[in-house]
């Protein structure tokens, strides 16, 4: 089902704070002492120029090079910090992550995602950048890796907006993830992954495995078809990713359910064929939250 566009935000501030309070405590148990500090090291390494982004710190502007242009735009001095791991999401934006049921549409799980790996790279002090795509695999929108709890938020923001900044041709996935990669990262890649031919993507994020560590967080989108009961024997249903119709049986309709979990578990095979771990999160809040970080702490301590 169709969800409007929220009026809210799919993670609010308050649901925020409690996800950095169950990170806090769960990860000062496992973690504590197992990480080095960014701050660690020579310092600051410049990297280039930039134009300027919201969230950007007035200081780092190259008032000398935006002057040139008229302070249109505004350029900004990049640097790179040594950190242990960037972690940059690659979230999906497609539009089957705008349908739902009871008003929750399968987007707020992926943010909740994204907020969760975000904020637990905040408290081990690394980079989080994130990469939105749509349902050609075309880059929607791209925020480069820094550190801090508003870095974070900024990313969810640029989540939730979804407005397109940047366009492409569909092509490789896993090589238009590595264009944005400058190091060895962390690559959670977050979907429904209610997309067609499956194999082939992975295939793709199998080989950007051989350089990065890429896992697959996977969202249990099955309260998404659990529809009500109709009187109709036939009923016409609209395609979002496709944009077409189709008319199908009541008996197929109630069948919706049973196919998405067999496709999912379909999607859990291939992962489990391509060396790729996944982990499937629902719309429980804690028990999504706490299998997520258990499985994101443990992927963290590999670098360390």
């Amino acid at each position: 089902m169709k969800i409007s566009p929220p009026s809210e935000p799919l993670v609010n501030l308050s649901e925020i704070a409690e996800i950095e309070l169950f990170i806090l405590k769960r990860m000062k148990e496992l973690t504590l002492g197992d990480h080095a500090s960014v701050y660690k090291g020579p310092g600051f390494n410049f990297v280039g120029v930039r134009d300027w982004e919201p969230g950007d710190r007035v200081s780092s502007i190259d008032w000398a090079q935006s002057s040139l242009t008229n302070f249109s735009p505004m350029v900004t001095r990049e640097f790179e910090q040594p950190s242990n791991a960037a972690i940059i999401a690659v979230a999906d934006a497609s539009p089957s992550t705008g349908c739902g049921a009871h008003r929750t549409p399968i987007a707020a799980a992926i943010a909740r995602s994204v907020a969760l790996v975000g904020l637990s790279a905040v408290f081990c002090q690394d980079m989080f950048g994130l990469l939105t795509f749509d349902k050609d695999f075309r880059q929607i929108a791209a925020v480069r890796p820094r550190i801090g709890r508003s870095h974070v938020l900024h990313c969810l923001d640029r989540y939730q907006d979804q407005a397109p900044e940047t366009s492409g041709t569909p092509g490789d996935f896993g090589t238009a993830i590595e264009a944005q990669l400058r190091r060895t990262s962390l690559v959670p890649v977050i979907s429904d992954f209610l997309f067609a031919n499956p194999g082939r993507i992975i295939s793709e994020l199998s080989r950007l495995n051989a350089v990065h560590d890429v896992f697959l967080i996977m969202v249990d989108v099955r309260f998404a078809y659990e529809l009500p009961d109709v009187r109709a024997g036939w009923i016409e249903i609209f395609d979002v990713e496709a944009g077409t119709t189709r008319i199908v049986s009541r008996r197929e309709l109630r069948q919706l359910v049973v196919r998405i979990e067999e496709w999912q578990e379909h999607i859990r095979g291939l992962a489990r064929d391509a060396d790729l771990d996944i982990v499937c999160v629902g719309l429980d809040r804690w028990e999504m939250e706490t299998a997520l970080l258990n499985f994101v702490i443990e992927r963290r301590l590999r670098k360390v």
